[in-house]
């Protein structure tokens, strides 16, 4: 018998997930919270607002019904955003088994709380679960397009890490394993901080010089951090770590790197998120991130800029100038 997959969250990236995986052979059912746009999917036999002209193979199913989803496969894959993540936990918890295994590609912090998202899991659902996080350089389009793709699977549990990997693995999109949940978490939530913070520069009119001074200080505020939470220091020079934060901060595909341009053209914040029409996970992650720093007491400078250009709308080039000015100091 083939193996099977429920996928939550019928976004452009959760959908880009059940079409590999029911190209890889797995049996997949997709779920999107409104009728209407699920009826349009069933209808066109594809996600024409995300991904058009990716038609559905035949072993995908979609629905709007939640239980029937969850009750479809023992393996439950969310992709919804950050800020929808524990009421997705929450309302799926009913129809769960005992043991559940709970695999996401969701990127970002609680909003309620800014805890990983792992610990979200283990907070609603308790701590008899299987959990695997799915971090790396990755533009939905493209994995639906079939254009070779690497990724990371994060688990506690080795196990469950390769079962997870192996539904997606093939000679196009490439899986690898990893035991750091938690550095993976980290680095898929940060990496969207300084893709704003890069999208800003470009906006402004700053060169390449200045893309790759943010993207390399940026990894060490994202290292600084995910170390701190408990993550494993070579993570970070990984797919979830440095693969991700390359890809954020340098292609339009990025809605991050795209707000971020907007907001350097000189936009207001709501007019940017307007332009982008997706969510932005980098702008809850800006806050989760800031006041992790300040609790751990620790040194985020790109970080805090954002936060202040988004939440106390400091004008983005007085953001650059507030980093050219800090105090000179060793690099390492």
């Amino acid at each position: 018998m083939p193996p099977s997959l429920s996928v939550l969250g019928a976004g452009s990236w959760g959908t880009a997930l059940a079409i590999q995986s029911a190209r890889n052979g797995c049996n997949t059912m997709l779920w999107g919270h409104s009728w209407q746009s699920i009826s349009a999917l069933k209808l066109a036999g594809e996600n024409q607002r995300y991904l058009p002209g990716t038609p559905f193979p035949d072993n995908l199913s979609v629905t709007a019904d939640l239980k029937e989803c969850v009750q479809f496969s023992g393996l439950i894959l969310i992709s919804v955003p950050s800020h929808a993540f524990r009421t997705t936990l929450q309302n799926i918890k009913p129809f769960l088994g005992p043991q559940p295994q709970i695999a996401w590609a969701t990127k970002g912090f609680d909003s309620d709380s800014g805890a990983l998202l792992s610990n979200v899991v283990m907070e609603v659902l308790g701590k008899n679960v299987l959990t695997a996080a799915l971090s790396g350089p990755t533009f939905a389009k493209e994995v639906a397009d079939g254009l070779p793709t690497a990724i990371t699977v994060a688990s506690a549990s080795h196990q469950f890490a390769a079962q997870v990997a192996a539904i997606f693995h093939n000679h196009r999109f490439r899986t690898y394993t990893s035991n750091d949940i938690i550095g993976v978490q980290a680095g898929g939530a940060c990496k969207n901080v300084l893709a704003i913070a890069a999208g800003i520069a470009d906006g402004l009119g700053f060169g390449a010089n200045t893309r790759a001074a943010l993207i390399t200080r940026g990894l060490t505020e994202i290292m600084r951090l995910g170390i701190k939470l408990g993550g494993q220091p070579d993570t970070f020079m990984g797919l979830a770590g440095l693969g991700d934060l390359i890809l954020t901060c340098t292609d339009n595909q990025s809605r991050n790197r795209r707000f971020g341009l907007a907001l350097g053209q000189g936009k207001s914040r709501a007019q940017a998120i307007q332009e982008i029409d997706q969510s932005v996970e980098g702008i809850s992650a800006a806050r989760e991130a800031h006041l992790l720093a300040q609790k751990h007491h620790i040194e985020m400078p790109i970080t805090e800029q954002v936060y202040n250009v988004l939440f106390h709308d400091l004008d983005p080039k007085l953001a650059v100038q507030n980093l050219l000015t800090r105090d000179q100091k060793p690099e390492i």
